[in-house]
């Protein structure tokens, strides 16, 4: 039988006693042929990632298309290096599109200011936050990779390592990879990411007195990444998105639907408060308090995980006379060049040695805590759907408070505290996805120090094609058009947050609502940001990850035969991995395609702009998704003994 990856890859035993999939031999394959072509999805990830997120407000994570892109040119270019070889090319795709995911957030909004990129300047806060944000995350590696081994699921992280060794091995696993990665590509290309036939938007809207909103995206990515994560993570998301859409938002539409005409939106002068849909309830007031429930939810569990930073620290020092995977010196040179580096830099760029102190100090404390979430909640949702705003915003929201206290004030202040975001927003990014590509070298068995080294070059290439993206592309930011070419959703967002709190004018009230929500949630011991999560999020995005874990458990409940069960999960596992396969990698190219002008933007009228019609395709999906896993009809191998390589 072909080998496969193993059932305790996914936990039921130990960090420390699972048996990768490639236990034996050398684990260090890279060479030039493996760095040339990382380097070159590197650059097309980071490209791309930069110009569609800014046209449309849209990132796909890179490691699952990565792995696929990445083995075809390992097999064609590099055989010899096997599944280490496509291991190191998926982390350098990530290392690429992971720097776009965060710089593309807050880089831009210099310009919206008025202000001007310094290319070196950005280059410089770039290249440290990656040296600052991989140090960090090299300090929580042992605990989150391996002691959380089976507590933190890393759904994308399994998705890739399904998807490297499917392209190892063949078999089944090939067999339902395929099958997902069909299912999502056509789901795709039917919709509007690609060729716009029909309507994957179910929404239905409450606007009268009780201002409510149910939407449902029929999306086969997230649909798979609801299958791996579970029904237990699924609905503590959908909790929050609940409590978001149906509790908070109509609250809130009730009292503002008795202010007078003269009373406006805080941060919209032509809307008054008594005419806003429940969208502008979402986007001007709901969204803060999401902001505030991330900022407390995040601080606190970054002080809970102070013992263990200070353990790894421990352990790390205590390393320093050994050799091998356990010394991580380029760890701990990286986190002290990054942060001492942040410093220097950032006196230079303020040209005010207060300003560049205070600033670099709070950069650092705040991407260290940052970092360190963003690499956990990798481990809970995976990095496409990582929340880099909401952690971006709690941050800069203290920071431009902390200037204001200052008196630091005026809009080249405000450029400066930017340039100090851009270096935690990347920090940010990069540690969710240099963590999940971590979890990915650990579960097939390639070396973490490796690695490390590879990631930090992807990295670095992202920066420099990044804000050469950003530069060229900065004289199309500014328009009164009123279809721009470029919509800069998050970067505009970032720009009305920090000009608002210099200027006073910030709806402070929402964002302690969410601090106090999130403590409420600590007392009660639930899992703060991944509530927190569901409630940021769109209701589209969490509800489909919960009708995938529902699959999931339909499997679960009808299979009576243990053996059969336990197939029909594994190879739904496999079956998911293709799901978010094709639905990122179809998604990509159609997203280069519209922002490019090679395929028009279509507007679906008639039946196939339904409901209905977005309701027909979901129950399409459904079947098609649980119908090949239900054709099952034996238990798997005796595979769970661990495949040695």
């Amino acid at each position: 039988m072909q080998k496969k990856l193993s059932k305790s890859a996914y936990g039921g035993i130990s960090g420390e006693r699972y048996v990768p999939y490639v236990s034996q031999g050398n684990k260090k394959v890279g060479n030039t042929a493996i760095l040339i072509m990382g380097s070159l999805l590197a650059i097309i990830f980071a490209a791309s990632t930069a110009y569609s997120g800014m046209k449309a407000g849209l990132t796909v994570a890179a490691g699952i298309p990565g792995s696929i892109i990445g083995s075809g040119l390992v097999g064609a270019f590099a055989k010899s290096k096997g599944i280490l070889g496509k291991n190191i090319m998926q982390g350098m795709s990530s290392g690429g599109e992971s720097i776009a995911s965060g710089m593309i957030y807050v880089l831009p909004a210099i310009v919206l200011i008025g202000g001007h990129i310094n290319f070196i300047e950005g280059l410089i806060v770039g290249i440290l936050a990656i040296l600052f944000s991989i140090g960090t995350s090299s300090l929580v590696h042992n605990y989150l990779v391996v002691e959380e081994h089976g507590n933190l699921v890393y759904p994308e992280a399994m998705a890739i390592s399904e998807a490297l060794v499917a392209s190892d091995t063949g078999g089944d696993s090939l067999k339902y990879m395929g099958i997902g990665f069909g299912i999502g590509g056509v789901i795709t290309m039917l919709t509007t990411s690609v060729f716009g036939v029909v309507n994957n938007m179910m929404n239905y809207v409450g606007s009268s007195f009780y201002k409510w909103k149910l939407d449902v995206e029929v999306n086969p990515l997230l649909a798979g990444i609801g299958f791996i994560v579970g029904l237990e993570v699924a609905l503590t998301m959908f909790a929050g998105a609940l409590l978001s859409n149906f509790a908070i938002a109509p609250l809130i539409g009730y009292f503002t639907d008795m202010a007078g005409n003269g009373a406006h939106v805080w941060n919209n002068a032509s809307l008054a408060v008594n005419q806003m849909t429940v969208n502008d309830l979402a986007s001007s007031y709901v969204k803060y308090i999401g902001a505030g429930m991330m900022l407390c939810g995040g601080l606190i569990g970054a002080i809970k995980l102070i013992p263990t930073i200070v353990t790894s620290i421990k352990k790390t020092l205590n390393a320093k006379n050994t050799t091998g995977e356990d010394k991580n010196t380029l760890g701990m040179i990286s986190i002290v060049l990054g942060a001492v580096g942040i410093f220097v830099i950032g006196i230079i760029i303020a040209q005010n040695f207060m300003m560049g102190i205070v600033g670099a100090l709070l950069a650092v404390i705040l991407s260290l805590l940052f970092v360190i979430v963003s690499a956990r909640i990798a481990g809970t949702i995976g990095c496409s759907n990582l929340p880099v705003s909401g952690m971006t915003i709690a941050s800069l929201v203290i920071m431009t408070v902390v200037f204001v206290l200052f008196g630091w004030t005026s809009n080249a202040h405000t450029q400066i505290l930017l340039m100090f975001g851009t270096f935690v927003v990347t920090a940010i990014a990069v540690g969710g996805g240099y963590m999940q590509s971590q979890k990915v070298t650990y579960v097939i068995g390639g070396s973490k120090s490796e690695m490390m080294k590879y990631f930090m070059i992807s990295a670095i290439i992202g920066v420099v094609v990044v804000i050469g993206t950003i530069s060229i592309l900065s004289p199309q930011f500014v328009t009164d058009s009123a279809t721009p070419a470029f919509g800069l959703p998050q970067a505009n967002l970032i720009a009305t947050l920090t000009s608002g709190i210099m200027s006073g004018e910030l709806p402070w009230i929402m964002i302690i609502v969410g601090v106090a929500m999130a403590i409420v949630l600590y007392f009660l011991e639930l899992p703060i940001m991944t509530v927190a999560i569901g409630f940021y999020l769109p209701i589209s995005t969490t509800s489909i990850i919960l009708i995938g874990a529902l699959i999931k458990v339909f499997i679960d409940k009808v299979t009576g035969d243990e053996a059969v069960k336990n197939n029909r999960i594994q190879s739904g596992i496999s079956l998911s991995s293709g799901l978010i396969a094709g639905g990122s990698i179809i998604g990509l190219i159609g997203i280069i395609l519209h922002v490019t002008g090679v395929l028009k933007d279509r507007v679906i009228s008639g039946f196939a702009s339904s409901n209905e019609m977005a309701l027909i395709l979901l129950v399409v999906m459904i079947v098609a998704i649980a119908a090949p896993l239900m054709m099952i009809k034996k238990g798997g191998d005796s595979e769970d003994e661990e495949a040695k390589g």
